[in-house]
């Protein structure tokens, strides 16, 4: 399959196209509304500032949600009360043909995409006049107000527009699912679990972080994607300890484990996985790595496994807290007498200091409405002086699960040198922190295990294929074993 086809070739030779249609009458359905037009410009191509060359194509989520078009300059409308899509391309040049060597006819994206009627832009302002000409008081749904139709009809058509019902929308229609969604996701999480699968399988022999990373895309280009759903994670040593660590230049000499955030994106959908692994065929490098491993494992499992449908996302969040904070206090980092007094003050933030998860979809951090941060129309914090990193993913308020929904579950425990250093400094956390036992873990840097997880009808399913706990050792191991021209019993380039 292409990368920029998304269509699913059937038994019986002929195509199924990405639902569109189905996905423009559920956003219709949650405005709640019978009529007006909704209009979304997709991606144009960008230049870098004071160059002639461009940033690398990303199509707008929103419009490829409504769409399916994963294309250049193209836009679409959709008339809710006609039930009426229109998608607007751009033509082909002979310029096109020589430098980019691709683009579609209109015949082409007819068969292509699930659109009623497909155009050439170039006669979008004759679409528009003529529309407005009998629905001048219809409104016009647009995300925001530099994506109006300025440029495109005359200055004498005033549009009723509508900026802030579009986006609440189609984010409440993006968070469940469906089965071509659902589709890509797969897909781009078994990408990303056989890229995971081969780096731990030859991880003996790699000698730095970019080694790591760049055999990582190697695999993802190699089966078929160029895209990453967001910047390869790969921290060693200390450097794990750090949430949003992009260097991945450091070498692997003297480390003792890799924290690895990295997920493949097939046809704009996203993936979402982390494993942390020992760099040694002979398992974990010390007892206080093993112990933290186990826990953010406990972790991880009993919060997936209470996952379901009418679950408050929240609570799993909760049990996370608790279970980490039992834990470190069963291995004396925490000291109290009393666990609900430990969990009470929040010291669990010095080391669990993110939140459990997200939902999973068009973007790695899918709509916002599991998120307890608002944030405004152009993707920016309202409140940027208040963001704290200890902040839970979800708010009380926020849905209930529901069969469809696709969610990560990715507790960590980090022993940051730094954070914990201002931690230590505030008497309301220190007092629950035993310095010397800590002083023992701290050479754990960080460990975080993450994966993604659909909500069905009968509770959950984990979509991932990506090895962990002593399936992940023993693929080290065996990988060592072939380093040193022993037989292999796996090789770890492909997932059933």
């Amino acid at each position: 399959m292409a990368q920029s086809d998304f269509r699913i070739t059937l038994s019986g030779g002929g195509v199924k196209k990405y639902p569109a249609k189905l996905h423009a009458r559920n956003v219709a359905r949650h405005l709640g509304v019978s009529e007006g037009l909704i209009f979304l410009p997709g991606q144009h191509m960008l230049y870098i500032e004071d160059s002639d060359m461009f940033y690398p194509f990303r199509q707008r989520k929103q419009f490829y949600y409504m769409s399916g078009v994963n294309e250049l300059d193209c836009y679409m409308t959709y008339d809710i009360e006609k039930d009426h899509s229109i998608l607007y391309i751009p033509p082909v040049t002979l310029e096109t043909k020589v430098w980019f060597g691709k683009g579609f006819t209109v015949e082409e994206a007819r068969e292509r995409y699930d659109f009623d009627t497909v155009i050439l832009s170039t006669c979008m302002r004759e679409f528009f006049h003529h529309w407005f000409r009998h629905n001048i008081q219809k409104k016009v749904y647009i995300l925001h107000k530099d994506q109006s139709l300025h440029g495109i009809i005359d200055s004498s058509i005033q549009p009723n527009y509508d900026t802030s019902s579009l986006l609440p929308a189609l984010e409440t229609s993006r968070i469940i699912k469906d089965h071509d969604e659902i589709t890509a996701i797969r897909h781009a999480i078994k990408i990303s679990s056989i890229a995971h699968r081969t780096i731990l399988h030859h991880i003996t022999t790699l000698k730095s972080e970019a080694e790591v990373h760049a055999f990582y895309l190697d695999v993802c280009i190699a089966h078929g994607t160029q895209l990453q759903a967001y910047p390869p994670i790969v921290g060693s040593g200390s450097n794990a300890s750090v949430l949003h660590y992009f260097d991945n230049n450091d070498s692997l000499k003297g480390k003792s484990l890799v924290c690895m955030d990295a997920g493949a994106e097939w046809e704009c959908y996203a993936s979402d996985i982390t494993r942390t692994f020992p760099l040694a065929a002979n398992g974990w490098p010390s007892k206080e790595t093993a112990e933290i491993y186990a826990l953010v494992e406990e972790m991880q499992e009993r919060c997936i496994a209470m996952l379901g449908p009418g679950v408050r996302y929240v609570d799993a969040f909760f049990l996370a807290n608790r279970i980490a904070t039992e834990g470190l206090m069963s291995l004396g980092i925490f000291k109290g007498e009393d666990v609900e007094e430990v969990l009470e003050s929040q010291v669990i933030r010095t080391m669990f200091p993110h939140g459990l998860g997200h939902h999973l979809g068009l973007d790695v951090h899918d709509v916002r409405s599991i998120n307890i941060f608002e944030h405004n129309s152009r993707g920016r914090r309202v409140n940027d002086e208040d963001f704290r990193m200890q902040h839970a993913p979800c708010t009380k308020e926020a849905a209930l699960l529901e069969p469809g929904m696709v969610v990560t579950v990715e507790p960590g425990i980090y022993f940051n040198e730094f954070a914990l250093k201002g931690y230590l400094e505030d008497s309301h956390f220190a007092k629950y922190i035993d310095e010397e036992v800590l002083d023992r873990y701290m050479h754990v840097g960080g460990v975080r295990i993450e994966d993604d997880i659909l909500i069905t009808k009968d509770g959950y399913e984990n979509l991932t294929l990506a090895p962990k706990g002593k399936e992940m050792l023993d693929i080290i191991r065996d990988g060592a074993r072939c380093k040193h021209g022993e037989e292999c019993k796996n090789r770890g380039t492909s997932i059933g």
